[in-house]
Parts: structure tokens; sequence; C-alpha cells
């Protein structure tokens, strides 16, 4: 007993739990403190807190941001998306979107509107006028108009609001939608380019004839025109254009499961899927018109009760800068989400280390034992979700990582090894 006494007494001094250690190593270990890096660890059971590290700071939270979608999404949508709303008027159908992304999308499609639409022997009208809002969200980067994660915000997407390019032998590219292949040139000065580039404000494509062989995705302007002729190739039949009013009488027509879209959302982190979550959340209000920033306002205020000062947010995926979260704000969300879908719904949704989605590039062995949504951008990394431990325990972290000048894999490699530790001691 005499010779367990020292070790016992150091154990207290320099305090040996997990929680004590692996706070002492986030005060004082370079890989935590060359950089802004917060920390908060929950253990649901027990109601406690195990580990705050700025856990009260505000980060950029980048795609965490998309975990809130989510929470909006299951608060507000039903089993199966809102795909369109029409009325008939005679010999005419109008319709109106609901902001549903899935129509004709490349990856994923709802084939809903098009049956709907094809059966009806009335001339079909599509109205654009419930929303007149921006094309991209507040504080998105201007020049990301080109990048495939940036497909422009809209009532009613198509092909997810982008043309998917192929450039196969002998530099001839193909373009889905087939409506745009007139639209692609070869870069007249000779000047190289790397992949296709849009004109920033119209459907004009160019690219280098030494360009290599590749797939590449760039966002089309929409425009209420262009839409109806999209469908209109589709369909092959004619869709004219009115402005009507949305009319309280007007239909609404459901299509595919909520949880496949909140799937890809998740497990690919797409930027347009949790943006137009917003969209149809606003929709399943029944207004005449579509604003997703009211839905933001309406779960910050009346839902989820964001303290002024820890949390700010002005989108639905994470593009802009201008949101900001706490740590210990995640962890509240993580609880209402947890609170309201079962553990192995849950769990099949969000992206498993080492498996699936952004985190299969974690390294883990064994067993999946993280289920999280990462958030990334220059000088960002963050990941926030559940891990399970040895002992058998569900804790909710997140783990965010800003200003840093390292590379992002860098920093997921950090956070894997600190979720190592915590799945192993805890």
């Amino acid at each position: 007993m005499k010779a367990l006494f020292p070790l016992v007494f150091v154990c207290f001094v320099l305090g040996c739990s997990p929680a004590r250690r692996i706070t002492r190593d986030l005060h004082t270990n370079p890989i935590y403190t060359d950089h802004f890096t917060g920390v908060a660890l929950y253990d649901p059971a027990r109601q406690k807190s195990l580990i705050q590290y700025n856990a009260d700071k505000p980060f950029t939270p980048a795609s965490n941001t998309k975990l809130f979608s989510f929470y909006t999404g299951l608060l507000s949508l039903h089993d199966s998306l809102p795909v369109l709303r029409y009325v008939t008027n005679g010999d005419s159908l109008i319709f109106w979107g609901t902001g549903n992304p899935l129509l004709l999308h490349p990856d994923l499609p709802d084939t809903t509107a098009l049956s709907f639409l094809r059966k009806r022997p009335e001339r079909l009208f599509f109205s654009p006028v419930n929303y007149t809002g921006p094309r991209f969200g507040p504080g998105w980067a201007w020049d990301d108009y080109n990048d495939d994660y940036s497909p422009e915000l809209a009532p009613f997407p198509l092909y997810g609001n982008v043309v998917r390019f192929q450039n196969g032998l002998q530099s001839i590219v193909t373009a889905s939608p087939h409506r745009f292949v007139d639209s692609i040139h070869v870069s007249a000065d000779g000047k190289a380019i790397n992949g296709v580039k849009r004109s920033e404000f119209s459907n004009q494509f160019t690219y280098s004839a030494s360009s290599k062989s590749a797939r590449q995705d760039v966002p089309f302007r929409w425009s209420a025109e262009l839409a109806a002729q999209l469908l209109a190739d589709t369909l092959h039949r004619t869709i004219g254009i009115v402005n009507h009013p949305l009319t309280p009488n007007a239909r609404l027509i459901r299509g595919s499961s909520t949880d496949s879209l909140y799937k890809r959302m998740l497990y690919v982190s797409d930027n347009q899927f949790a943006e137009q979550v917003l969209f149809m959340a606003s929709a399943e209000r029944g207004g005449s018109t579509l604003i997703p920033t009211t839905e933001i306002r309406r779960m910050v205020d009346s839902v989820l009760h964001l303290p002024v000062g820890a949390a700010r947010w002005v989108d639905g995926s994470g593009l802009s800068r201008y949101n900001v979260f706490t740590p210990n704000v995640l962890i509240d969300l993580l609880r209402l989400i947890y609170a309201k879908v079962p553990q192995q719904r849950l769990f099949a949704l969000l992206p498993a280390a080492g498996q699936s989605g952004t985190l299969r590039s974690l390294a883990m062995d064994g067993k999946p034992y993280i289920f999280a949504k990462s958030g990334s951008m220059t000088g960002v990394y963050n990941l926030s979700g559940y891990v399970l431990t040895k002992s058998g325990k569900v804790l909710y972290f997140s783990i965010m990582h800003n200003n840093f000048t390292q590379t992002v894999s860098e920093m997921r490699r950090r956070t894997g090894e600190l979720l190592k530790e915590i799945h192993e001691r805890f």
C-alpha cells in the first residue's frame, strides 16, 4: 500500500483522468496551440461536460452548418419531399416550385414531377414568382460561381442547376443537359484553361483544346425561361411562363423520401441540398412565397434560442464565412438531433469515419466509432458528431480548428488522433 501512495499522489496532482490529460494537451501541445482550436465533449448519460476548451468561443463552422439545416428539415419536412404545387384553370395547369432540388438531378433524380406533368392533358405553365430572393447566399465568395459546390439558389432547380461536362477523346466535350452543347467553345486565343469556365453572367462556356479527359460540373445561370426550356426538352411539350401568384388552393405533389436527400447532403456535404432544405421547409408552411431566410430566423429565435454572441447563422450550407458557432452550441444541437432521430437511423445518415462520405479518408481501425459531419474551407476544419467509446458510451463532440496554415488533411489527421484517444480512454 505504501508503494502505491506516490503514484496515487502524482496522478492526483497532475491529473491522470483522460479528460484532464487531454485538456492539458490542448493547452500545451503545439498541434493544438499553433492555431485557434476549440473542443467540447459531452456525456449525455451523466449530463456532464467532460472537456471544455475554448468551447464558448465563436468559430467559423463551414459545413458543420449543415447540421442546422438537417435539424430544420427534421422538424419541418414530411417523410416525402414536396415537389411542386399546382392549380388547374380550364385547359391550363399552373405550377410553382417548392425548391426541391431532385428534378433531373444527375446523381439523385426524382421523376415524380415528370410523371405527373407528362400525364396532364392541360397546357402547362410555370410561375416563378414565389421566390424573389438572391441567387447566392449572404457572404458567398463571388468568384465561386464556376465551382460545382456553388450552384444558384432557385425555386425550381433542374439538373442540380449544373451542367455536367465530359471531355472525351479528341477533346470532344459533351454536356448534360444537351441544350448546352451549342454553348461550349474552345478558347479563341489558345490560352490554356483549367477545365471548363463559364462566363460569369451568361451560360457561355469555354475550354482549352488541350484539356485532358475529365468530368466537371459547372453551375449554370438559372432563369425561369431556362427552367421552362429544360423541362420542355424532357417532356417534349411546350412549357409556358406566367407570373401568377401562388394561390391558397394550390395542391401539393410529394416525391422521394426525405432521408435519401439527407443522406447525400451529409455524406458528400452537398451545398445545394442543404440550401434547398430551407426552401422546402418554407414551402411546407403553405405561404405564397419561399423565404429560406425566414426559416433560419424562426429556428434561431423560436426553436434553438441561440444565445447572442455564441452563434450567427446566415445560410443553409456553410459556404458563408458570416456563420459563427461555438463548440457548445453544436453540442446542444447534437443533443436535439439525437433526441429526435433513433440512433440506428441517425448513424446511417451521417458519414462513418474510415468508411463513408467525407470521413472515408479519416483513418480508423476496426468497426466505425465516429459518426459526424465535417466542415472545411481554407484555414478551417471542424468535425462535430458522435463517438462510441470502448466502454460502450455514446459521447457528443465538437472539435473546431480555425486560422491554421497547414493543409486540411493535416487537421483531419490531428482530429482523428484526438478522437481515437477519446474512443479508447473514456
